[in-house]
């Protein structure tokens, strides 16, 4: 090592040559290194999915996911599964381990869903698909005092513009329901026509149709043989032909039933500062720039504004906010971390040797990014905290180094021996703290799971930095001091401010350092006691909850999202209600305390109302002033709101919450085989929690499921011939529908529905004054036939 050291001494060029390279390949990985949100990971899930219309969780469960569920216990290379079962649909969730190969897997998956013999009639196909590793990029409000239809028309186009645009593929829009055709029939002109629901559908279905005939081959020409008798809108369909009465009047779907375009009972609405909007989103995968992405659509959102003057386009979230934050905080941190290096070693050594201490900063940096080119890091909030971290260390080789030198300098040995002696005696001490920590951070990266696919780039900024920083330490910089004029002058040549402050600084050394050092050496039980007395008052503070205790500290942002639950099976427009009263009392908030600031300004800039994706759940994202004008915390934010807006006695669930990316602070699973004991001790333990003064937002994801009619068939009905499917495929053709076709009207897929009109389903009399129809031709009200009772179902079923 003796050797090398001087070897770059002697030709001090070479140090020169590694400082080119470093800045070049440096700032060409540095302007290469694309900007994520969260290091980029490989998928590791697999997502099983599979809609059944009309079905209840129980259904979806018993007919689907356990069947999958257990054909899956075959395929090598899974971790874990997770399952969901809900109303008309139920997904599994597939974590595959991390040797094994996810294509591989995937095909092993698709065999085993693929061989499951049976699946329930009706049900679509089971999707099968790997999870693309997406992270949020930008969203923002299409809004205007116009109609929804022509916001999603104005958002399609959107759509189109933006994903046209190089560096975006992922974009979802989002604030209104699924656009379809209803044929809602009247029952009194049923039971005139003496017509079913499977008659009509079949009408339907035969009637609207596009199909090809084959073709007609002439000595010139080919003609095509075509009808082209689909409709793509209600006044398209409702003059179909249904039948042809005896006395040759023809009927048509007009005449029996209403047939309107309309859109689709699932609740997907969006408001924006109070009128109705439509949402867009945009994502960034592995392969994509986040500020590339906020830069074309900011750039999009700016160009469209200033044309149309009706419709407006205001943004939502920033996801490279947080990014532009903490680079800022870098930048801020090394400039300072630059200043204080060589103002306070000028001020104990020399400014010369402070300059090329601190120079190990940027040169630290500059070598990591040309490492991190080829291992593939980005620019993320991981890589950026383990910068803002080892930002403070850096130097702290350098220091030593630089000091040894000019202290053997001033013994009077000559610049070249002074460079090699002094760096020599600290090297095995700089080298074991640099590798100590080295070590400490290295443990990051064999950590495994979500968490340690993230945090693999916090190893590699501090391990990086860190032994460029060292090797500039041990190589460059003494060659860079033996060749300065720091050491090729006298002490006498010293100026008034370095004398002054060796005075001082010996002053310090020998007038209170020494005597503790010498009473510390002279007893050492009680130099040993005051470390130890000092552990076990720490530890005494965290068990007092004098020092808090978090897995992640609360990171300033500027939303907040309240979430609103009401009792499964409540309406939309009830929900609605109650949303529109809690974004009065926020803006009420607001105008209290932009009374109270000096600066006038709104601590709240913009509130979006969403109702769904249930008909009983709804939320509000409260975006803020930002936090450094704001000057109040987000749990202070958080805490003003939920007191502004009180209790909602009709809630289920009512949530104040700041985003959390890592779930919520305590969860506790409850695992059984008899989902009753289960519902009770969770029921058990929810109430304890809630008796907890420190707890709040107390949840759970097995809330009350929907009230259900349930039907029993009377005696009657079998002796009229009828069984339980006959009855209720003719309930669920009238009150849930039967899917007629589908249709593709531009990019949207628009299903045609045949079902009753509103005004024959809204009640439960309705229901019972039903006919169900025999196959002689008559029918009888569903009261006669059978029994109906209310029981309360299942929300939801977790595995």
């Amino acid at each position: 090592m003796q050797s090398l050291i001087r070897y770059f001494i002697k030709y001090p060029v070479l140090g020169n040559v590694i400082i080119v390279a470093l800045v070049l390949f440096g700032m060409l990985g540095y302007m290469n290194m694309r900007t994520t949100f969260f290091p980029p990971v490989p998928s590791k899930m697999i997502s099983i999915s599979a809609t059944y219309p009309g079905a209840s969780p129980q259904e979806i469960e018993e007919g689907i996911i356990l069947k999958i569920e257990d054909n899956l216990k075959s395929v090598t290379g899974i971790d874990r599964t997770t399952s969901v079962s809900r109303e008309n649909s139920g997904s599994i969730t597939v974590e595959i381990e991390s040797s094994s190969d996810l294509n591989l897997v995937l095909e092993d998956v698709k065999n085993a869903v693929n061989r499951i013999p049976s699946f329930p009639v009706g049900m679509e196909p089971v999707v099968v698909s790997k999870v693309e590793p997406r992270e949020f990029g930008i969203s923002f409000a299409v809004s205007g005092d116009v109609s929804l239809k022509t916001l999603k028309e104005q958002a399609r186009k959107i759509e189109r513009d933006l994903l046209n645009k190089e560096g975006i593929s992922k974009l979802s829009l989002s604030g209104f329901p699924a656009e379809e055709i209803e044929i809602a029939f009247r029952e009194n002109d049923l039971r005139r026509y003496n017509l079913t629901f499977a008659q009509a559908l079949s009408a339907v279905q035969k009637n609207n149709i596009l199909t090809t005939g084959g073709k007609i081959k002439t000595s010139k020409e080919e003609l095509l043989i075509r009808a082209n008798l689909r409709g793509y809108y209600a006044s398209e369909i409702e003059n179909s032909v249904v039948r042809a009465l005896p006395d040759g009047t023809i009927l048509r779907l007009k005449d029996i039933a209403n047939v309107n375009d309309r859109w689709s009972e699932n609740p997907n609405r969006v408001y924006f500062n109070g009128k109705p909007a439509v949402t867009v989103e945009l994502q960034t995968t592995n392969d994509e720039d986040l500020f590339i992405l906020v830069e074309l659509v900011t750039q999009y959102i700016d160009e469209f504004n200033s044309k149309d003057q009706i419709i407006k386009l205001d943004v939502l979230r920033d996801g490279s906010k947080v990014i532009k934050q903490r680079s800022d905080l870098l930048e801020e941190n090394g400039i300072i971390g630059i200043f204080l290096v060589v103002l306070l070693l000028s001020l104990f050594l020399n400014f010369r040797l402070s300059f090329w201490v601190a120079l190990a900063i940027p040169l630290a940096f500059l070598g990591m990014f040309a490492l991190g080119a080829l291992y593939g890091m980005t620019i993320n909030v991981m890589s950026l905290l383990a910068m803002i971290l080892v930002i403070g260390i850096l130097v702290d080789d350098g220091i030593v180094i630089a000091e040894n030198i000019y202290q053997h300098y001033e013994r009077g040995e000559k610049p070249m021996k002074a460079a090699v002696n002094g760096t020599l005696e600290v090297l095995p001490a700089v080298s074991s703290a640099i590798m100590t920590t080295i070590l400490a951070f290295l443990v990051f990266w064999f950590l495994e799971g979500a968490m340690g696919d993230r945090a693999r780039d916090i190893a590699f900024v501090v391990v990086g930095t860190l032994v460029i920083s060292l090797l500039e330490g041990v190589l460059i910089l003494p060659a860079h001091i033996a060749h300065s004029k720091a050491l090729h002058t006298k002490s006498t040549d010293k100026s008034k401010l370095e004398k002054k402050m060796e005075s001082i600084f010996s002053h310090f050394r020998d007038k209170y350092y020494a005597p503790v050092l010498n009473f510390s050496l002279s007893h050492p039980s009680i130099a040993l006691a005051v470390p130890i007395a000092a552990l076990i008052i720490t530890f005494g503070a965290l068990k007092g909850s004098l020092i808090k205790t978090t897995f992640f500290p609360v990171v300033e942002i500027d939303r907040v999202d309240a979430v609103l639950e009401l009792p499964a099976g409540s309406r939309d427009h009830v929900v609605d209600s109650i949303l529109v009263y809690m974004e009065k009392k926020v803006w009420q908030a607001n105008e209290e305390m932009k009374k109270e600031r000096a600066d006038g300004k709104d601590v709240v800039e913009l509130v979006t109302r969403k109702v769904g994706p249930g008909t009983h759940q709804g939320s509000l994202g409260i975006t803020l002033l930002d936090g450094e004008i704001r000057k109040v915390s987000i749990i202070d934010m958080n805490n003003l709101f939920r007191d502004k807006i009180g209790p909602i006695p009709e809630a289920e669930k009512l949530t104040y919450g700041l985003n959390r990316r890592w779930g919520m602070p305590v969860s506790v699973s409850i695992v059984g085989g008899n989902l009753k004991e289960i519902r009770e001790a969770k029921n058990d333990m929810k109430n304890e929690f809630l008796k907890m003064r420190n707890l709040k937002d107390v949840q759970d994801n097995d809330p009350p499921g929907l009230r259900e009619v349930e039907i029993t068939l009377k005696e009657k009905a079998y002796a009229l011939g009828l069984n339980a499917a006959d009855v209720m495929n003719q309930v669920r053709a009238g009150f849930f529908g039967g899917q007629a076709q589908r249709i593709l009207r531009g990019i949207d897929e628009v299903k045609v529905w045949v079902r009753y009109e509103d005004i024959d389903r809204n009640s439960i009399s309705k229901l019972e004054d039903m006919r169900i129809r025999l196959a002689n031709g008559n029918s009888y009200p569903l009261r006669e036939i059978a029994d109906l009772s209310i029981v309360r179902g299942v929300m939801s079923i977790n595995h």
